[in-house]
Protein backbone atom coordinates (compact mmCIF):
# COMPACT_ATOMS: atom_id res chain seq x y z
CA UNK A 1 0.00 0.00 0.00
CA UNK A 2 2.88 2.37 0.74
CA UNK A 3 4.20 1.85 -2.80
CA UNK A 4 0.78 2.66 -4.24
CA UNK A 5 0.59 5.89 -2.22
CA UNK A 6 4.00 7.02 -3.47
CA UNK A 7 3.06 6.36 -7.12
CA UNK A 8 -0.32 8.09 -6.85
CA UNK A 9 1.12 11.12 -5.01
CA UNK A 10 3.98 11.49 -7.50
CA UNK A 11 1.60 11.15 -10.45
CA UNK A 12 -0.71 13.83 -9.01
CA UNK A 13 2.24 16.21 -8.74
CA UNK A 14 2.98 15.51 -12.39
CA UNK A 15 -0.66 16.09 -13.41
CA UNK A 16 -0.91 19.51 -11.75
CA UNK A 17 2.51 20.62 -12.98
CA UNK A 18 1.79 19.61 -16.58
CA UNK A 19 -1.69 21.18 -16.65
CA UNK A 20 -0.15 24.42 -15.39
CA UNK A 21 2.61 24.34 -18.01
CA UNK A 22 0.31 23.29 -20.87
CA UNK A 23 -2.10 26.16 -20.17
CA UNK A 24 0.55 28.83 -20.22
CA UNK A 25 2.42 27.37 -23.21
CA UNK A 26 -0.77 27.02 -25.26
CA UNK A 27 -1.72 30.64 -24.59
CA UNK A 28 1.76 31.90 -25.43
CA UNK A 29 2.01 29.69 -28.52
CA UNK A 30 -1.32 30.92 -29.91
CA UNK A 31 -0.54 34.60 -29.21
CA UNK A 32 2.94 34.35 -30.73
CA UNK A 33 1.89 32.03 -33.60
CA UNK A 34 4.68 29.63 -32.61
CA UNK A 35 4.03 26.04 -33.67
CA UNK A 36 6.99 24.91 -31.56
CA UNK A 37 5.51 26.28 -28.34
CA UNK A 38 2.03 24.95 -29.18
CA UNK A 39 3.47 21.47 -29.80
CA UNK A 40 5.35 21.74 -26.53
CA UNK A 41 2.01 22.46 -24.82
CA UNK A 42 0.41 19.43 -26.52
CA UNK A 43 3.27 17.29 -25.26
CA UNK A 44 2.55 18.49 -21.71
CA UNK A 45 -1.08 17.39 -22.09
CA UNK A 46 0.08 13.95 -23.20
CA UNK A 47 2.13 13.85 -19.98
CA UNK A 48 -1.08 14.49 -18.03
CA UNK A 49 -2.69 11.48 -19.69
CA UNK A 50 0.41 9.43 -18.87
CA UNK A 51 0.11 10.30 -15.19
CA UNK A 52 -3.61 9.44 -15.16
CA UNK A 53 -2.88 6.06 -16.76
CA UNK A 54 -0.11 5.44 -14.22
CA UNK A 55 -2.56 6.01 -11.37
CA UNK A 56 -5.24 3.76 -12.90
CA UNK A 57 -2.71 1.05 -13.74
CA UNK A 58 -1.29 1.12 -10.21
CA UNK A 59 -4.75 0.87 -8.65
CA UNK A 60 -5.66 -2.12 -10.82
CA UNK A 61 -2.29 -3.80 -10.25
CA UNK A 62 -2.84 -3.68 -6.49
CA UNK A 63 -5.96 -5.87 -6.70
CA UNK A 64 -5.74 -8.99 -4.57
CA UNK A 65 -5.08 -12.36 -6.22
CA UNK A 66 -8.16 -14.42 -6.99
CA UNK A 67 -9.02 -17.83 -8.41
CA UNK A 68 -8.75 -16.60 -11.99
CA UNK A 69 -5.45 -14.76 -11.42
CA UNK A 70 -3.71 -16.49 -8.50
CA UNK A 71 -0.49 -14.50 -9.03
CA UNK A 72 -2.26 -11.16 -8.77
CA UNK A 73 -2.55 -8.29 -11.24
CA UNK A 74 0.94 -6.79 -11.01
CA UNK A 75 1.62 -7.12 -14.75
CA UNK A 76 -1.08 -4.52 -15.45
CA UNK A 77 1.64 -1.96 -14.74
CA UNK A 78 3.51 -3.23 -17.81
CA UNK A 79 0.36 -2.75 -19.88
CA UNK A 80 -0.13 0.78 -18.54
CA UNK A 81 3.46 1.62 -19.49
CA UNK A 82 2.79 0.32 -23.02
CA UNK A 83 -0.32 2.51 -23.20
CA UNK A 84 1.72 5.53 -22.12
CA UNK A 85 4.14 4.75 -24.95
CA UNK A 86 1.28 4.67 -27.46
CA UNK A 87 0.08 8.10 -26.26
CA UNK A 88 3.58 9.50 -26.59
CA UNK A 89 3.83 8.05 -30.13
CA UNK A 90 0.46 9.54 -31.08
CA UNK A 91 1.54 12.96 -29.81
CA UNK A 92 4.79 12.71 -31.74
CA UNK A 93 3.16 11.66 -35.02
CA UNK A 94 0.47 14.36 -34.73
CA UNK A 95 3.12 16.97 -34.00
CA UNK A 96 5.17 15.86 -37.00
CA UNK A 97 2.16 16.22 -39.32
CA UNK A 98 1.44 19.75 -38.04
CA UNK A 99 5.11 20.75 -38.30
CA UNK A 100 5.29 19.60 -41.93
CA UNK A 101 2.18 21.68 -42.70
CA UNK A 102 3.86 24.75 -41.19
CA UNK A 103 7.02 24.10 -43.20
CA UNK A 104 4.96 24.04 -46.40
CA UNK A 105 2.80 27.01 -45.34
CA UNK A 106 4.93 29.05 -42.89
CA UNK A 107 3.41 31.48 -40.37
CA UNK A 108 5.35 34.45 -39.07
CA UNK A 109 5.91 34.11 -35.30
CA UNK A 110 5.50 37.00 -32.88
CA UNK A 111 7.58 36.39 -29.76
CA UNK A 112 7.34 38.62 -26.71
CA UNK A 113 9.46 38.93 -23.61
CA UNK A 114 6.69 37.23 -21.62
CA UNK A 115 6.67 34.28 -24.00
CA UNK A 116 10.38 33.76 -23.65
CA UNK A 117 10.17 34.07 -19.87
CA UNK A 118 7.43 31.44 -19.67
CA UNK A 119 9.33 28.98 -21.86
CA UNK A 120 12.48 29.54 -19.76
CA UNK A 121 10.50 28.93 -16.55
CA UNK A 122 9.08 25.75 -18.07
CA UNK A 123 12.59 24.44 -18.59
CA UNK A 124 13.38 24.71 -14.87
CA UNK A 125 10.03 23.21 -13.84
CA UNK A 126 10.40 20.25 -16.23
CA UNK A 127 13.94 19.45 -15.09
CA UNK A 128 12.90 19.44 -11.44
CA UNK A 129 9.73 17.47 -12.19
CA UNK A 130 11.58 14.91 -14.29
CA UNK A 131 14.25 14.29 -11.67
CA UNK A 132 11.61 14.01 -8.93
CA UNK A 133 9.35 11.58 -10.79
CA UNK A 134 12.23 9.43 -12.06
CA UNK A 135 13.78 9.19 -8.58
CA UNK A 136 10.43 8.21 -7.03
CA UNK A 137 9.86 5.65 -9.77
CA UNK A 138 13.24 4.03 -9.15
CA UNK A 139 12.63 3.96 -5.38
CA UNK A 140 9.41 1.93 -5.80
CA UNK A 141 10.39 0.02 -8.99
CA UNK A 142 7.64 1.61 -11.10
CA UNK A 143 8.32 1.42 -14.85
CA UNK A 144 5.46 3.84 -15.51
CA UNK A 145 6.88 6.52 -13.21
CA UNK A 146 10.40 6.04 -14.54
CA UNK A 147 9.06 6.43 -18.09
CA UNK A 148 7.17 9.60 -17.09
CA UNK A 149 10.29 11.00 -15.43
CA UNK A 150 12.42 10.37 -18.51
CA UNK A 151 9.74 11.94 -20.67
CA UNK A 152 9.71 15.05 -18.47
CA UNK A 153 13.49 15.39 -18.73
CA UNK A 154 13.16 15.04 -22.49
CA UNK A 155 10.54 17.78 -22.44
CA UNK A 156 13.02 20.12 -20.75
CA UNK A 157 15.42 19.61 -23.65
CA UNK A 158 12.57 20.32 -26.07
CA UNK A 159 11.70 23.52 -24.20
CA UNK A 160 15.34 24.61 -24.36
CA UNK A 161 15.28 24.05 -28.12
CA UNK A 162 12.08 26.09 -28.39
CA UNK A 163 13.72 28.91 -26.43
CA UNK A 164 16.74 28.83 -28.75
CA UNK A 165 14.43 29.07 -31.80
CA UNK A 166 12.79 32.16 -30.33
CA UNK A 167 16.15 33.80 -29.65
CA UNK A 168 17.36 32.98 -33.17
CA UNK A 169 14.28 34.63 -34.63
CA UNK A 170 14.55 37.72 -32.43
CA UNK A 171 18.25 38.25 -33.16
CA UNK A 172 18.67 36.94 -36.73
CA UNK A 173 15.05 37.00 -37.98
CA UNK A 174 15.39 33.43 -39.23
CA UNK A 175 12.31 31.21 -38.94
CA UNK A 176 13.19 27.85 -37.44
CA UNK A 177 9.97 27.07 -35.51
CA UNK A 178 8.44 24.64 -37.98
CA UNK A 179 11.71 22.80 -38.55
CA UNK A 180 12.28 22.69 -34.82
CA UNK A 181 8.74 21.32 -34.42
CA UNK A 182 9.62 18.50 -36.81
CA UNK A 183 12.78 17.69 -34.86
CA UNK A 184 10.82 17.78 -31.60
CA UNK A 185 8.26 15.40 -33.10
CA UNK A 186 10.96 12.92 -34.12
CA UNK A 187 12.47 13.04 -30.63
CA UNK A 188 9.02 12.38 -29.12
CA UNK A 189 8.46 9.45 -31.49
CA UNK A 190 11.87 8.00 -30.61
CA UNK A 191 11.08 8.29 -26.90
CA UNK A 192 7.72 6.57 -27.40
CA UNK A 193 9.30 3.68 -29.28
CA UNK A 194 11.90 3.20 -26.54
CA UNK A 195 9.25 3.15 -23.79
CA UNK A 196 7.09 0.75 -25.82
CA UNK A 197 10.05 -1.55 -26.46
CA UNK A 198 10.93 -1.71 -22.77
CA UNK A 199 7.35 -2.41 -21.67
CA UNK A 200 6.84 -5.11 -24.31
CA UNK A 201 10.13 -6.69 -23.27
CA UNK A 202 8.81 -6.98 -19.72
CA UNK A 203 5.51 -8.45 -20.93
CA UNK A 204 7.28 -11.02 -23.14
CA UNK A 205 9.61 -11.97 -20.29
CA UNK A 206 13.12 -10.55 -20.16
CA UNK A 207 16.27 -11.82 -18.53
CA UNK A 208 16.61 -11.00 -14.83
CA UNK A 209 19.33 -8.56 -13.91
CA UNK A 210 22.82 -9.94 -13.47
CA UNK A 211 23.09 -8.28 -10.06
CA UNK A 212 19.94 -9.95 -8.70
CA UNK A 213 20.82 -13.34 -10.17
CA UNK A 214 24.32 -13.34 -8.70
CA UNK A 215 23.05 -12.08 -5.34
CA UNK A 216 20.45 -14.87 -5.06
CA UNK A 217 22.98 -17.54 -6.05
CA UNK A 218 25.41 -16.14 -3.50
CA UNK A 219 22.72 -16.44 -0.82
CA UNK A 220 21.91 -20.02 -1.86
CA UNK A 221 25.55 -21.11 -1.86
CA UNK A 222 26.16 -19.47 1.53
CA UNK A 223 24.87 -22.72 3.07
CA UNK A 224 27.81 -25.09 3.62
CA UNK A 225 25.86 -28.07 2.29
CA UNK A 226 25.36 -26.40 -1.11
CA UNK A 227 28.21 -26.99 -3.56
CA UNK A 228 26.73 -24.84 -6.33
CA UNK A 229 23.58 -23.06 -7.56
CA UNK A 230 22.49 -23.20 -11.20
CA UNK A 231 19.57 -22.67 -13.60
CA UNK A 232 18.00 -19.83 -11.60
CA UNK A 233 14.68 -19.12 -13.29
CA UNK A 234 12.47 -16.21 -12.18
CA UNK A 235 9.03 -15.12 -13.39
CA UNK A 236 7.98 -11.51 -12.82
CA UNK A 237 4.35 -11.08 -11.82
CA UNK A 238 4.79 -7.45 -10.82
CA UNK A 239 7.36 -5.33 -8.96
CA UNK A 240 6.58 -7.05 -5.66
CA UNK A 241 6.23 -10.65 -6.84
CA UNK A 242 9.09 -12.70 -8.26
CA UNK A 243 8.56 -16.47 -8.29
CA UNK A 244 11.06 -19.00 -9.55
CA UNK A 245 13.20 -22.07 -9.10
CA UNK A 246 16.85 -23.05 -8.78
CA UNK A 247 19.00 -26.18 -9.01
CA UNK A 248 21.51 -26.87 -6.24
CA UNK A 249 24.41 -29.30 -6.01
CA UNK A 250 24.63 -31.17 -2.71
CA UNK A 251 26.72 -34.13 -1.44
CA UNK A 252 25.32 -37.54 -2.43
CA UNK A 253 25.42 -38.58 1.22
CA UNK A 254 22.58 -36.28 2.33
CA UNK A 255 19.30 -37.85 3.47
CA UNK A 256 15.85 -36.78 2.36
CA UNK A 257 15.19 -35.32 5.83
CA UNK A 258 18.37 -33.25 5.63
CA UNK A 259 17.48 -32.02 2.14
CA UNK A 260 14.00 -31.02 3.29
CA UNK A 261 15.42 -28.92 6.13
CA UNK A 262 18.00 -27.36 3.81
CA UNK A 263 15.41 -26.37 1.22
CA UNK A 264 13.24 -24.69 3.86
CA UNK A 265 16.22 -22.71 5.15
CA UNK A 266 17.16 -21.63 1.62
CA UNK A 267 13.61 -20.53 0.84
CA UNK A 268 13.36 -18.48 4.02
CA UNK A 269 16.70 -16.74 3.53
CA UNK A 270 16.12 -15.91 -0.16
CA UNK A 271 12.67 -14.51 0.63
CA UNK A 272 14.01 -12.45 3.53
CA UNK A 273 17.04 -11.03 1.69
CA UNK A 274 15.69 -10.67 -1.87
CA UNK A 275 11.87 -10.82 -1.59
CA UNK A 276 11.91 -13.70 -4.09
CA UNK A 277 9.81 -16.85 -3.72
CA UNK A 278 11.61 -20.05 -4.75
CA UNK A 279 8.69 -22.29 -5.58
CA UNK A 280 10.98 -25.16 -6.49
CA UNK A 281 14.48 -26.31 -5.58
CA UNK A 282 15.83 -29.21 -7.62
CA UNK A 283 18.80 -31.27 -6.48
CA UNK A 284 21.98 -32.46 -8.20
CA UNK A 285 23.89 -35.13 -6.28
CA UNK A 286 27.66 -34.62 -6.20
CA UNK A 287 30.04 -37.59 -6.08
CA UNK A 288 31.88 -37.29 -2.75
CA UNK A 289 32.98 -40.87 -2.02
CA UNK A 290 34.25 -41.89 -5.44
CA UNK A 291 37.73 -40.62 -6.28
CA UNK A 292 37.48 -42.11 -9.78
CA UNK A 293 34.31 -40.12 -10.44
CA UNK A 294 35.95 -36.92 -9.21
CA UNK A 295 38.89 -37.46 -11.56
CA UNK A 296 36.66 -38.20 -14.55
CA UNK A 297 34.62 -35.07 -13.82
CA UNK A 298 37.73 -32.89 -13.88
CA UNK A 299 38.77 -34.39 -17.23
CA UNK A 300 35.31 -33.96 -18.77
CA UNK A 301 34.96 -30.45 -17.38
CA UNK A 302 38.31 -29.36 -18.83
CA UNK A 303 37.44 -30.85 -22.22
CA UNK A 304 33.86 -29.49 -22.40
CA UNK A 305 34.84 -25.96 -21.33
CA UNK A 306 37.54 -25.86 -24.01
CA UNK A 307 34.81 -25.53 -26.64
CA UNK A 308 33.91 -22.03 -27.75
CA UNK A 309 30.40 -20.89 -26.73
CA UNK A 310 30.14 -23.36 -23.82
CA UNK A 311 29.34 -21.23 -20.79
CA UNK A 312 28.97 -23.81 -18.05
CA UNK A 313 28.94 -27.47 -17.02
CA UNK A 314 27.17 -28.62 -13.86
CA UNK A 315 25.09 -31.39 -12.34
CA UNK A 316 27.73 -34.03 -13.01
CA UNK A 317 27.11 -37.46 -11.51
CA UNK A 318 28.75 -40.82 -12.20
CA UNK A 319 26.89 -43.99 -11.20
CA UNK A 320 29.21 -47.02 -11.09
CA UNK A 321 26.34 -49.44 -10.46
CA UNK A 322 24.38 -48.45 -13.56
CA UNK A 323 27.54 -47.38 -15.42
CA UNK A 324 26.11 -44.00 -16.35
CA UNK A 325 27.50 -40.47 -16.57
CA UNK A 326 25.21 -37.47 -16.69
CA UNK A 327 25.77 -33.71 -16.64
CA UNK A 328 24.22 -30.47 -17.91
CA UNK A 329 25.82 -27.88 -20.16
CA UNK A 330 24.87 -24.33 -21.10
CA UNK A 331 25.70 -23.09 -24.59
CA UNK A 332 25.65 -19.40 -25.47
CA UNK A 333 22.71 -18.14 -27.55
CA UNK A 334 25.35 -16.61 -29.84
CA UNK A 335 26.56 -20.06 -30.94
CA UNK A 336 25.95 -20.55 -34.69
CA UNK A 337 24.70 -24.10 -34.16
CA UNK A 338 23.81 -24.91 -30.54
CA UNK A 339 22.32 -28.30 -31.39
CA UNK A 340 25.31 -29.24 -33.50
CA UNK A 341 27.76 -28.28 -30.75
CA UNK A 342 25.71 -30.26 -28.21
CA UNK A 343 25.77 -33.37 -30.42
CA UNK A 344 29.51 -32.98 -30.93
CA UNK A 345 30.20 -32.79 -27.18
CA UNK A 346 27.94 -35.77 -26.49
CA UNK A 347 29.66 -37.88 -29.16
CA UNK A 348 33.16 -36.92 -27.97
CA UNK A 349 32.37 -37.70 -24.35
CA UNK A 350 30.78 -41.04 -25.19
CA UNK A 351 33.79 -42.02 -27.28
CA UNK A 352 36.16 -41.04 -24.46
CA UNK A 353 34.27 -43.22 -21.94
CA UNK A 354 32.76 -46.10 -23.94
CA UNK A 355 32.23 -48.25 -20.84
CA UNK A 356 29.63 -45.75 -19.59
CA UNK A 357 26.29 -44.64 -20.99
CA UNK A 358 26.64 -40.86 -21.31
CA UNK A 359 23.69 -38.48 -21.25
CA UNK A 360 23.84 -34.68 -21.38
CA UNK A 361 21.10 -32.12 -20.79
CA UNK A 362 21.30 -28.93 -22.85
CA UNK A 363 20.17 -26.18 -20.47
CA UNK A 364 19.03 -22.70 -21.51
CA UNK A 365 21.09 -19.67 -20.52
CA UNK A 366 18.34 -18.10 -18.40
CA UNK A 367 20.43 -16.15 -15.86
CA UNK A 368 23.98 -15.11 -15.01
Amino acid sequence: MEREKVIVKTSMVGIFANIFLASFKAAVGILSSSIAIILDAVNNLSDVMSSVITIIGTKLAEKRPDKKHPYGYGRIENLSTALIAVIVLYAGITSLVESVKKIIHPVKPDYSGAAIAIVASAVVVKILLGLYVKKKGESVSSESLIASGKDALLDSVISIATLIAALIYLTLHIRTEAWLGAVISLVIIKSGLEILGESLSSIIGKRISSELSKAIKETVTSFPEVCGAYDLLLHNYGPDLLIGSVHIEVPDTMTVAELDKLEHRINEKVLEEHRVILAGISVYAVNTQNDKAIGIYEEIRRHVMSHEYVLQIHGFYLDDEKMTIHFDIIIDFAAPDRSGLYDHILTETQEAYPEYSVSITLDTDVSD
